[in-house]
């Protein structure tokens, strides 16, 4: 009987690349070394099959013609950038000035890669030759094209970003947006045609999705544009990366950026927007910076503690006449005060949101927090759209003044052991429901349904001081509705917080009297 073998899965292999590394280099630093080394395989991968199917045609003499790979969106490689060159110089002195060579070689043949890759960037490292050979074994190992779905650079961005959550990701808010979340927000706002924006567009995640959205209902990438921006240099590098290996064509602003001091794209009015912005982000403008910025125009300007409304109130202020929203918050946004009631008071006034849909628990890699899908839609009116891979027009009904609530705490399945997933049933029921919704020719055919949904008027959110927390609204069959558990719930943290406070004065209270009897503690 065969002995069976066990295949490492693809974390299991950089979980060992990452690990060849330590005491060489930071944490912080693993991800880009070894994203930037998968993407050299990956595209050196995608070369040599190419190549042969060039061989294979009997068109050997154009094998060294970069048009002819680049019009399969494949990057031409000289031969010093191809991994097999790496790999048989793998144990050489001089193998990180050859891998900055191979990519900076491919950085220059293949145009849409300009200001992509590293530039010197293991030169610079000052990486362990032994340990970095060991790292390139590893590489070697993995097949980047076992399965051309996935999305290679955007789930290793987000594999170590569970990693090393708590020294780079999680205190920022930084999530890599799982792919199931991304579908959902795909189907439900329909990213057929037009400009797709991303105000914190990350490892480019987003777009990679939306573009699959597209090929899977057979409509037409060409009629797509992709704007987005990101703050970190080594990660807007990635994103240019992870787009341009597919062919995309993305403009990301002329650097990395702030999107709220260094806005990229001032003038772009989307009619698309995806995103996961940083939860929670505290200190993101300076006390009297930015006050005056015409993105804030009608509303309050949003403290400087938390950007959540920063990023709404952005991305309003980047949508076309038409234009719809899908963004990941945190809950607290449903209802937060001060000038976060006041903002989001104005935006519920002037009748832009459509959707609020809380997400169930243990979705992200790096926070086991639920989160809320907002969306937001400037045009709720009775309206007539043709969309791709339709037989006819879609009819849409009059939705002003209505706010569609959903709770999905109960759908998805397990991954991973202790990870929460859409299901492409879910997924299709979900964004059923929303589009039944919103259709005139099969609004009859929606119904509130408890624990699930809830369409709410604009006097009933008025009536709920304009909080946006689905609850609030959607029935639940078992729950007492002569007890206020909002109140109670304030109740128990305010309790928790005197029994802290006790917990503390007790203990100075001991420490005093240790004191007076001549200990020092």
């Amino acid at each position: 009987m065969a002995k069976k073998v066990q295949t490492k899965s693809t974390e299991e292999i950089l979980w060992d690349a990452a690990n060849k590394l330590r005491g060489s280099i930071e944490p912080s630093e693993y991800k880009h070394v070894v994203l930037s080394l998968i993407f050299l395989k990956f595209a050196s991968d995608k070369f040599i099959k190419r190549r042969e199917e060039l061989i294979a045609e009997g068109k050997e003499a154009f094998l060294e013609i970069p048009e002819f790979y680049q019009a399969e969106n494949v990057f031409y490689l000289p031969e010093e950038s191809r991994w097999d060159y790496i790999i048989e110089n793998a144990k050489q002195e001089d193998i990180t000035l050859k891998v900055d060579t191979a990519l900076k070689t491919i950085e220059r043949t293949n145009k849409s890669l300009e200001g992509a890759l590293p530039d010197n960037y293991f030169s610079r490292l000052g990486l362990d030759q032994s340990k970095f050979s060991a790292l390139l074994d590893t590489i070697n190992n993995i097949d980047t094209l076992r399965d051309e779905a996935q999305d290679i650079v955007g789930r290793v961005y987000e594999y170590f970003l569970s990693k090393f959550a708590i020294a780079e990701g999680k205190g920022k808010g930084e999530f890599y947006t799982p792919k199931s979340i991304v579908n959902l927000i795909a189907e439900m706002i329909e990213p057929y045609k037009g400009k797709i924006y991303d105000p914190s567009c990350g490892s480019g995640g987003m777009f990679v999705q939306s573009l699959k959205f597209i090929e899977k209902h057979q409509g037409n990438k060409k009629d797509i544009s992709i704007y987005g921006q990101e703050l970190t240099n080594t990660t807007f590098k990635l994103a240019k990366m992870n787009l341009a290996i597919r062919g995309i064509s993305a403009n990301l602003g002329n650097k990395a950026a702030d999107t709220f001091g260094d806005d990229q794209h001032k003038e772009l009015k989307a009619d698309y927007i995806m995103a996961n912005p940083p939860f929670n982000l505290k200190d993101w403008r300076a006390e009297n910076e930015l006050t005056d910025d015409p993105r804030w125009t009608g509303y309050e300007v949003p403290p400087k503690s938390n950007a959540n409304y920063a990023w709404i109130l952005n991305m309003i202020s980047k949508l076309s006449q038409n234009g719809v929203a899908g963004f990941i918050l945190a809950n607290g946004a449903l209802s937060g005060g001060g000038e976060e009631y006041k903002i989001r008071k104005q935006i519920i006034e002037n009748d832009l949101v459509e959707a609020i849909v809380i997400l169930p628990r243990n979705m992200f890699y790096s926070t086991d927090i639920s989160v809320t899908l907002w969306i937001l839609n400037r045009n709720k009116t009775e309206r007539t759209e043709v969309r791709a891979n339709c037989d006819s027009p879609r009819q849409y009904r009059n939705r002003e003044g209505e706010v569609l609530f959903m709770d999905l705490r109960q759908k998805g399945e397990p991954f991973e052991k202790k990870f929460i997933q859409f299901s492409e049933q879910d997924i299709e029921q979900i964004a059923a429901t929303y589009h039944n919704w919103q259709q005139k020719d099969v609004a009859t055919t929606y119904t509130n349904e408890p624990e699930y949904c809830y369409s709410a008027t604009l006097e009933e959110i008025r009536k709920k001081d304009y909080s946006l927390v689905p609850s609030k609204y959607i029935e639940f069959v078992n729950r007492d509705e002569n007890i206020d558990y909002d109140t109670q719930m304030q109740a128990l943290q305010t309790e928790l917080k005197d029994l802290f406070q006790q917990e503390e004065a007790l203990k100075q209270e001991v420490t005093n009297v240790f004191k007076s009897l001549g200990y020092e503690l």
